[in-house]
């Protein structure tokens, strides 16, 4: 690290923090906002591949009146080239919501806001060590931004209702952060249906449900539950976190990482419920795409579900704590045998944590929703 990098960094971080605060009641500062025709006013329409090749067609629309609200904070995908993204949105901050955010329009109303995060330029140096004092993947400038969202949805737009916060990786660290200091132990968290924050470590007690991150918000144990969280980081059974692995390992012998299982809450194993880019890539992969199906069919659908492809279980090994996911491919079928998301042996499936439990996700919002209605009979 030189000096020169150093100065640079803590430069850029006091430029930003001198910004002026966005302002959230502007439709430019969301990309996504009920009333809007914006980055979620997507077609999700898919097409279900099955091992033997066969093509069903699977329609989705979302539901403008759903009962509750999902918030989402988006991971690190800018592709500016200064440590923090501007208020103008790149290709890479639009995809992402089609890729992880948008299907969850059929469950609840959907708010999305831009912010300044740090960008996958800002993110090199905060590993490498040269981001400068102060800055952290949830403490920052970046974290206001969300924080004044949150505060401006709550006063202007929840009305009491239920919501689901949604982030993944930057998002959900961020979103962590919020639960801590905004929500946890107060009245707002009566509100809240679920937290769902994969792609990040959140610690909780050894052998409890609650105790570490948070105090009062436990970890997801059916879909008739509320108020908990779902949480986890996907690794391949034949690829399990190293000693180096960037999530699921906690420092204090006490806490270990939260891991909640989208296909089998109560524990065990289960099948994943997977929506994947019919292009064949993933957020930010430039890997040649693979057929789906050998001979390939044309597939007019911009998202394809490989069922009985991808089961997971939580694990543990002497390095984290984490989602494990079995590919049960059969190469002596027409359907492909395999997925693609892996980043390096210590990211694991960071890249693909949202898409190949998509389904299972969206199925419990829905399920959280009724009960979290049911039990407030004259909620709207």
């Amino acid at each position: 690290m030189t000096k020169l990098m150093i100065l640079s960094a803590l430069a850029a971080c006091c430029a930003f923090s001198q910004q002026p605060p966005n302002n959230y009641a502007e439709a430019k500062s969301w990309l996504c906002r009920p009333g809007q025709h914006d980055a979620c006013d997507v077609d999700l329409n898919t097409t279900i591949i099955a091992a033997d090749g066969k093509l069903t067609r699977e329609t989705w629309k979302a539901d403008p009146d759903a009962p509750i609200d999902c918030f989402y904070v988006y991971p690190t995908v800018s592709t500016d080239a200064t440590p923090f993204s501007d208020m103008t949105p790149d290709p890479a901050e639009l995809n992402v919501i089609q890729q992880q955010f948008a299907r969850f329009g059929s469950k609840c109303r959907v708010y999305a806001p831009l912010y300044r995060q740090i960008t996958l330029a800002g993110l090199r140096q905060l590993l490498a060590g040269t981001a400068g004092s102060g800055v952290a993947i949830d403490k920052g400038p970046h974290y206001d931004d969300v924080r004044d969202a949150w505060k401006h949805y709550l006063e202007h737009d929840n009305k009491g209702r239920g919501y689901v916060l949604v982030g993944h990786s930057q998002g959900s660290y961020i979103l962590a952060e919020l639960i801590r200091q905004e929500i946890d132990g107060k009245p707002v968290e009566a509100s809240m249906v679920s937290a769902i924050l994969p792609g990040a470590t959140i610690p909780v007690a050894q052998g409890k449900d609650t105790g570490g991150k948070f105090q009062h918000v436990p970890l997801c144990r059916s879909a008739s539950q509320t108020g908990c969280l779902i949480a986890y980081s996907s690794y391949r059974s034949t690829a399990p976190p190293p000693a180096n692995t960037r999530f699921g390992k906690v420092a204090d012998p006490n806490m270990a990482a939260a891991c909640t299982n989208p296909a089998a809450l109560a524990g065990g194993s289960g099948e994943l419920h997977t929506y994947l880019s019919a292009a064949g890539r993933t957020i930010t992969s430039t890997t040649p795409p693979k057929p789906w199906v050998t001979p390939e069919p044309p597939i007019d659908t911009k998202w394809v579900s490989l069922p009985g492809l991808l089961t997971a279980r939580c694990a543990t090994n002497e390095n984290a704590t984490y989602l494990e996911i079995t590919v049960h491919g059969d190469p002596s079928t027409p359907r492909t045998d395999d997925i693609i998301g892996d980043l390096t042996p210590d990211w694991g499936l960071h890249l693909v944590d949202v898409n190949i439990a998509m389904g299972n996700l969206v199925d419990i919002v829905g399920q959280q929703s009724k009960a979290w209605l049911a039990a407030r009979p004259g909620q709207k």
